[in-house]
């Protein structure tokens, strides 16, 4: 018998700058933050939140997105390779999928014109993170 999944948990993202990953998500998502650890914490707060690798897990909607601060500094991402191909984000309404590419242009970041999928119903915006991982919005085409 399989395993009866009924949704997501948490996603945990390895990368390699965590105040550059952290500053993008930030700006970016705005999410609120689940677990960080405290500035100045005690022996007892460091060993019970050590699971974050120095790193932060936000909460949102559709779960836990955690940012791991352990790869080496010249690590980048390839989707090419086992492991994940991209993450993706739901947003209600195609308006938010180009008030996202407008946010993302005021930030500077790159990102892919937002492309409808036609009879999928569905448009998305891709672009990456400071580590090259892909990130997608996915929204409805109409």
């Amino acid at each position: 018998m399989p395993i009866a999944a009924v949704d997501y948990n948490h996603v945990r993202l390895t990368v390699s700058d965590i105040a550059t990953s952290r500053k993008f998500y930030d700006d970016v998502f705005g999410f609120e933050v689940a677990f960080e650890l405290p500035p100045n914490p005690d022996e007892a707060t460091k060993e019970a939140l050590g699971f974050l690798f120095g790193g932060v897990i936000y909460k949102f909607g559709g779960g836990l997105l955690g940012l791991r601060p352990v790869a080496p500094s010249d690590d980048t991402f390839a989707e090419d390779r086992a492991g994940l191909d991209h993450l993706s984000f739901s947003v209600a309404s195609l308006q938010d999928l180009h008030d996202a590419a407008a946010l993302l242009d005021t930030l500077g970041i790159e990102h892919e014109p937002v492309k409808d999928l036609g009879d999928a119903g569905m448009a998305i915006l891709e672009f990456r993170d400071p580590d090259n991982i892909a990130l997608e919005i996915a929204g409805p085409n109409s």
